[in-house]
């Protein structure tokens, strides 16, 4: 990579996804450890939007219930529940796999025929505050020539591909609503897909809420003003995070 910061970032957060799958104390345990992480990836993706939900109330099974907050977990959780559903057509069809999150991310709030599909208009929630996103037209555009790119071989690290999944979807909010939701899972499909955490077993938004909301918004801020140094930026923080939440995901073995 032409990024030093980047690769080594990279590297650091890959030796603690490494250390986590190859800990004794995984064997047997995978899927107790998925769910776990579909669990607590979930609760921290609705807090990032907002809708914060004691965290050892998510981790028992609860929290989903009709307020606001809890509507926004039950998204929350859908979409992290079904990823492992979605990698097959990850690969081959990104915007089909985004499609069907989106689906179940956003079925108690928009109309059916606004489920799994770009928004038409210009009309795009803003939980976070990053201010006017793309036009509809430019969003839709865009997110094709993602798709595109993210069948590619390629020899970036699969932290990096992610990253830019994330933050591109992050900057185009292309549904109109729930397209954070949607971003964040779309590291895990990337990381599944190509076998850094086959088993899901990380719980990326973790990182990203643990962080804090300013530092992901200034990151996402970063990769959104097409710089080199904002790219660099974005992708050490993002490395970070992932590396930070599979480093947490050990010591909960415990």
């Amino acid at each position: 990579m032409a990024l030093p910061d980047v690769a080594e970032a990279c590297k650091v957060a890959r030796d603690e996804i490494d250390a986590l799958l190859w800990d004794r104390r995984t064997r047997g345990r995978t899927a107790e450890l998925s769910m776990r992480s579909a669990r607590l990836g979930a609760r921290e993706s609705a807090a990032i939007e907002g809708a914060e939900v004691p965290i050892d109330q998510v981790l028992a099974g609860a929290g989903v219930d009709s307020s606001p907050v809890g509507a926004v977990l039950g998204a929350a959780l859908r979409v992290t529940v079904e990823v492992p559903h979605q990698v097959a057509a990850w690969r081959t069809a990104p915007l089909q796999a985004l499609a069907a999150l989106h689906l179940l991310a956003a079925r108690d709030v928009l109309a059916v025929d606004d489920l799994g599909r770009p928004r038409s208009n210009d009309d795009a929630d803003d939980p976070l505050h990053l201010g006017p996103a793309p036009s509809s037209s430019e969003a839709t555009a865009r997110l094709d020539a993602l798709a595109r790119v993210l069948t590619l071989q390629t020899e970036a690290p699969a932290l990096v591909v992610a990253a830019i999944a994330h933050a591109e979807i992050m900057a185009l909010r292309p549904f109109a609503w729930g397209s954070g939701l949607v971003a964040r899972a779309a590291v895990r499909l990337v990381l599944a897909d190509r076998s850094v955490d086959p088993g899901n077993l990380v719980s990326p938004e973790h990182g990203f809420r643990t962080m804090g909301r300013a530092s992901y918004v200034a990151a996402l801020r970063a990769y959104m003003s097409g710089t080199q140094t904002g790219m660099s930026e974005w992708l050490v923080w993002h490395a970070g995070a992932v590396g930070f939440s599979a480093a947490e995901a050990r010591v909960a073995l415990d």
